[in-house]
């Protein structure tokens, strides 16, 4: 037989009951508890680390001295090409593990003990992007590390090479959300591989990052043109090769912008109707 209690008892019932919602403080500290733990995961997993320590030398090496003389004559002519491109794709594939570490979490039950944790919901999103900074960092100092020994000279000087760090760091982080997106929407870690895979090479080779667009059919060259990864190179060369702040720097971070807008809320989002 139920018994029903008074509605003044079942309102202090359910008043107990209520958890406060996490304070603005709340979330970025749990965030950051976050992001340490998938630092210690990283360390504890070093083939985490192979796209972004031997894929830009080995990439750089590779398209630098197979393309560089077919496309500009000289290898020390197209390194001002290929090292902005090869920043720009070891960026995105660096962010392209983010999804598939996301679905692998979620497929083994962590994210189910995260759910009883009285912390913020987006901190298990938020985390491992922040911990991933030190990757797109690592990638791309590598690169141009790699480029220089090769002859690459930049001729924005430190000015401009450090700002072209910055800029593909924070086109990483920005990318990286739209994999996010995948790992949480996807059945399995090989499906979010699979479509990040069909997402990465159009975005990277499709682009400016290996040819001049105006070499390319006009149909193409079209694409290429708004291509979010051809506006992020753009801007790499202005900055690293000419030591300039122009518009496509502009447009790049405007990209960059557009692209978490649109995709952070859309993960969150996902990622609270799976869990």
């Amino acid at each position: 037989m139920t018994t029903l209690l008074p509605e003044r008892e079942t309102t202090e019932v359910l008043d107990r009951t209520v958890v406060a919602r996490p304070s603005l403080r709340d979330t970025v500290d749990h965030s950051l508890a976050m992001a340490w733990r998938a630092l210690k995961k990283m360390r504890r997993n070093p083939e985490q680390w192979f796209d972004v320590t031997l894929q830009p030398l080995l990439f750089t090496a590779m398209f630098a001295y197979i393309f560089g003389g077919a496309i500009s004559g000289s290898v020390e002519d197209y390194l001002p090409i290929v090292i902005t491109g090869i920043l720009a794709q070891t960026a995105l594939t660096a962010c392209m593990a983010t999804g598939i570490q996301l679905r692998e979490d979620m497929d083994k039950g962590v994210f189910d003990r995260f759910k009883s944790l009285p912390i913020a919901r987006i901190a298990p999103l938020v985390g491992p992007a922040v911990a991933d900074l030190i990757r797109y960092a690592t990638a791309a100092t590598l690169t141009i590390l790699t480029g220089v020994l090769m002859g690459y000279r930049p001729g924005g000087g430190v000015p401009g090479v450090l700002a072209g760090w910055v800029l593909t760091v924070v086109a990483g982080w920005s990318l990286a959300w739209i994999f996010t997106y995948f790992g949480t929407r996807a059945r399995s870690a090989q499906a979010v591989q699979g479509i990040s895979m069909m997402v990465m090479f159009p975005l990277t080779f499709l682009s400016n990052a290996f040819v001049p667009a105006e070499t390319l059919p006009g149909w193409l060259e079209a694409f290429v043109n708004v291509n979010p990864v051809s506006l992020v190179i753009s801007a790499l060369r202005d900055l690293m090769n000419e030591g300039a702040v122009t518009a496509n720097v502009g447009w790049a971070l405007l990209g960059c912008g557009i692209v978490v807008a649109i995709f952070l809320p859309l993960s969150v989002r996902s990622y609270n109707r799976k869990m």
